[in-house]
């Protein structure tokens, strides 16, 4: 009776296994966004092309220029026919379809934002997305009694070769380091014997 039991319980949570598998492969819905590039591919590429741009620019007319700060920044100065896009609203489908309808006319999207630093991750972001039609405008923005004025900002570029410095990588993670552990060495300690004293007094 016990095993009948026993071989009862293991069926039923079969049948509940199988279920759970079952209503997940049909549950299943693929991401709506997908990585196209992965960081090193991304990397790679723009290591070897000119990403950034600058203010001298602005009336380029292949440009459309993406403001990524928030609304109320926006509205309280921005460059001449920008659009704004707030980075966290960059994934929505309305904004999705805009970066698409810019790819497909060959426009190229600059982003920018108060400064360049807050522009990387965006601009990796739709990098890694498939927009290779982006690139980051080189400018720092400040506001002087409520009038927005824009300078020049330097960026560093790194002159090393990133592609060849993750090869090297890679292959030295793929080797395997023999790390010789050193013998301890064992101290010997002399431990001088007392000398018995003879015993005193006799008959």
């Amino acid at each position: 009776m016990k095993e009948l039991e026993k071989t009862k319980r293991i069926s039923i949570a079969t049948t509940l296994f199988i279920l759970a598998v079952l209503i997940g492969l049909f549950t299943f819905k693929r991401p709506k966004n997908t990585f196209v590039h992965t960081t090193k591919n991304t990397l790679e590429k723009i290591s070897n092309q000119n990403y950034l741009t600058s203010i001298s620019e602005i009336n380029n007319p292949k440009y459309v220029f993406v403001d990524i700060r928030s609304a109320y920044e926006f509205e309280k100065g921005s460059l001449k026919n920008a659009i704004n896009i707030h980075t966290p609203d960059f994934l929505a489908d309305g904004n999705l379809k805009v970066f698409k309808e810019l790819k497909n006319v060959e426009k190229t999207i600059v982003l920018y934002g108060k400064n360049p630093e807050e522009v990387n991750l965006p601009f990796l972001l739709l990098y890694q997305l498939g927009f290779d039609n982006v690139k980051l405008l080189t400018i720092e923005l400040d506001y002087v009694q409520n009038s927005l004025f824009t300078k020049n900002s330097t960026v560093e570029i790194s002159k090393n070769n990133i592609a060849a410095f993750i090869n090297a990588s890679q292959k030295n993670a793929g080797l395997q380091t023999k790390i010789t552990k050193a013998k301890p060495t064992r101290k010997k300690i002399v431990v001088r014997q007392k000398k018995k004293k003879a015993a005193e007094g006799g008959c």
